[in-house]
């Protein structure tokens, strides 16, 4: 049974969220602040969090990154139709996805399903294979714990960052497009419907956390005109 938290201050909105939700078998708790959500966090591992971008007491960013310094729980942000700011903002502070309002509730389940097939294809401790560590000049990604170390330094990344990374270290040399990162980490739907931005934003991110001079990368290059790639 999948554990969803929604937040959004307007009950109306929750209480449909919910009622569809749970109708699909899931488990609902709902929060209607900041402070509220961030406590249900701290004490749950939610599969999915929904979480409104304009909350009282503390707004949906400030959830998202606070969130972020204990969980990769998946955060998929509410955002105002059109404004492309809380879309970058959200992540820019760790959300993996976003969905505007107003918004088709089929849509949320879908996103939200498509996330825990994700997740499920992820084998369980016990039947993983043993431990797969990649090195790469001072960059160690630890592919079972899904850790990251430059140097002797742990980088922390959200899941995103490291879906993304994983990929372009497995493959060193290989160049893909925008689009094509959108289908890999972020999935099919994704990809058909998604906005290539996503990707910059995250590899601008991953960037600032893992080179030394990110206008000047020494992991994650730029094929100009084409996409990204890996390369020491």
């Amino acid at each position: 049974m999948a554990r969803v938290l929604v937040v959004d201050d307007e009950k109306l909105i929750v209480k449909g969220i919910r009622f569809s939700l749970e109708q699909d078998g899931m488990e609902v708790d709902c929060a209607y602040d900041g402070e509220e959500a961030l406590s249900l966090a701290r004490e749950k591992e939610y599969d999915i969090v929904l979480l409104d971008v304009m909350l009282p007491k503390q707004n949906g960013f400030e959830v998202c990154q606070a969130i972020r310094e204990f969980s990769e729980m998946p955060i998929i942000m509410l955002t105002a139709k059109g404004d492309d700011m809380d879309k970058i903002l959200g992540l820019e502070y760790g959300a993996d996805d976003y969905i505007t309002k107003p918004f088709n509730i089929l849509e949320v389940k879908a996103r939200i399903k498509a996330i825990m097939r994700r997740n499920s294809r992820r084998p369980r401790k016990e039947e993983r294979e043993p431990l797969k560590i990649i090195e790469a000049g001072d960059l160690k990604l630890d592919a079972d714990s899904r850790r990251v170390f430059i140097g002797q330094k742990e980088i922390n990344l959200t899941a995103k960052e490291f879906d993304l990374l994983e990929l372009l270290v497995c493959n060193p040399g290989k160049v893909y497009s925008r689009e094509e990162l959108l289908q890999f980490v972020w999935g099919n739907k994704a990809a058909a419907g998604g906005d290539v931005r996503t990707v910059d934003v995250h590899v601008r991110r991953l960037r600032e956390k893992i080179e030394p001079s990110p206008s000047d990368p020494k992991y994650v290059h730029t094929k100009w005109g084409v996409g990204y790639y890996f390369r020491v």
